[in-house]
């Protein structure tokens, strides 16, 4: 990379950044594009170069922490290498994503207020920095090391995140209806139901 492109990016790491900072303190709602130029040290007219609106960055925000949950989950599956088993490697990616988005309530909340299937869809396979990683290639990497084929593997991974989403946000921010370790166990069996259901005949 260029002089000029790594500018070009740490300008829009910068923007992303502080529209971070500003979203989850002072609310999306109530951030202006001109508070996020102001404090990320850039004129009003740069932050439409990278982006079209507040909510071009607010997605690509979406997608670049997205990203990076799923990153640093992956690299922590690939530093154990005795995984053998599919569903196995997956309940590993989520409970490290889990434990992360425990460590950090405010991504938690960002992520859950903003997020819909299309939007996490393109964090999935489109990275939005060059540290990101595209974990759609992961994912079918990892289909096709498995023992079996598997029907609908889009869906599955979306009936999976959606699962994971919805249960784990009030255990983690409320402990409702029980902490985020006892649910744990539950939400893992019925991640392991899902995958079954799409298990299909092994592999000649």
């Amino acid at each position: 990379m260029g002089k000029i492109d790594k500018n070009k990016e740490m300008k829009e790491l910068s923007l992303l950044k502080t529209a971070f900072e500003f979203f989850t303190t002072k609310g999306f709602s109530k951030t202006s594009i001109s508070d996020i130029a102001d404090k990320a040290g850039v004129a009003k007219g740069t932050f439409y170069l990278y982006f079209k609106d507040k909510y071009d960055i607010r997605n690509k925000l979406v997608s670049h922490k997205s990203s990076q949950l799923f990153r640093n989950a992956v690299s922590e599956l690939e530093k154990n290498s005795v995984i053998p088993e599919f569903e196995d490697r997956i309940i590993k990616i989520v409970d490290n994503i889990i434990n992360q988005l425990n460590e950090n309530k405010s991504l938690l909340t960002f992520i859950s207020k903003n997020l819909s299937w299309g939007v996490f869809k393109n964090a999935l396979t489109s990275p939005s920095a060059e540290e990101d990683i595209n974990f759609s290639e992961v994912y079918y990497g990892m289909l096709a090391d498995a023992p079996y084929e598997f029907s609908d593997p889009e869906i599955m991974l979306f009936m999976i995140i959606e699962l994971v989403s919805a249960t784990c946000y009030s255990a983690i921010l409320y402990s409702e209806p029980c902490s985020l370790e006892e649910l744990k166990p539950h939400l893992y069996d019925t991640i392991r139901i899902i995958i079954e259901r799409h298990k299909q005949n092994p592999k000649k």
